[in-house]
């Protein structure tokens, strides 16, 4: 199979496994079951992805590929940090508000095998918070940032920008946000984050 042809054929293994997993959680979201509503054989999907926890793992590692991807080009340009967030926070934010990231958030919740919730932290945050680290120590470097730490900038800068948005997501207690409202919130959020790391 070509390469184009595969991709596009696990986008949409993984989108039937995003059903799956809204209509039967993690732990009803078995193999089989994501093959049948895929209508893909078993055997691809172990052949592709492992196992389950594969499977998920790269839901989870697909999901956040376009703010790993707009941080990494930040970062191999060089430019200049704080700039980079203003086109990088509405990326994330929507990213981590989406109805996939939100969906597996709800499925991780009620996994008591904590299987889901290992996935979500390796193929995203602890693959995402790097990359802003690196944007960070770069702004501390060149003095257009004053914090602790880079990792402590990069803190700084989720938790201005996300909040408790996420968690309310997951609890049903605010919808998905609009265009408009990601875009209010991340320009916020920069600002905030302007006053607390100017010299």
């Amino acid at each position: 199979m070509r390469d184009e042809a595969r991709a596009e054929r696990q986008a949409e293994i993984e989108e039937a496994a995003y059903r799956v997993v809204r209509a039967r959680g993690y732990r009803g979201a078995s193999m089989l079951a994501v093959a049948r509503e895929a209508k893909a054989s078993n055997e691809t999907l172990y052949r592709w992805y492992g196992d389950k926890r594969g499977l998920f793992r790269a839901m989870v590692e697909s999901n956040a590929e376009a703010t790993r991807t707009e941080l990494k080009r930040a970062l191999d340009r060089g430019a200049d940090p704080l700039e980079s967030l203003e086109t990088i926070a509405p990326i994330l934010l929507s990213m981590l508000l989406g109805e996939r990231a939100i969906s597996l958030n709800r499925a991780a919740a009620a996994d008591e095998s904590g299987e889901l919730g290992a996935a979500l932290a390796a193929g995203g945050r602890d693959s995402v918070l790097p990359l802003i680290e690196e944007l960070m120590r770069r702004g501390l470097t060149n003095r257009s940032i004053v914090a602790p730490s880079a990792r402590t900038a990069a803190e700084w800068f989720i938790s201005l920008l996300i909040g408790d948005q996420q968690i309310r997501r997951v609890i049903h207690a605010v919808p998905a946000p609009s265009k408009a409202v990601v875009s209010a919130r991340s320009e916020e959020a920069l600002q905030a984050f302007r006053k607390l790391c100017s010299g």
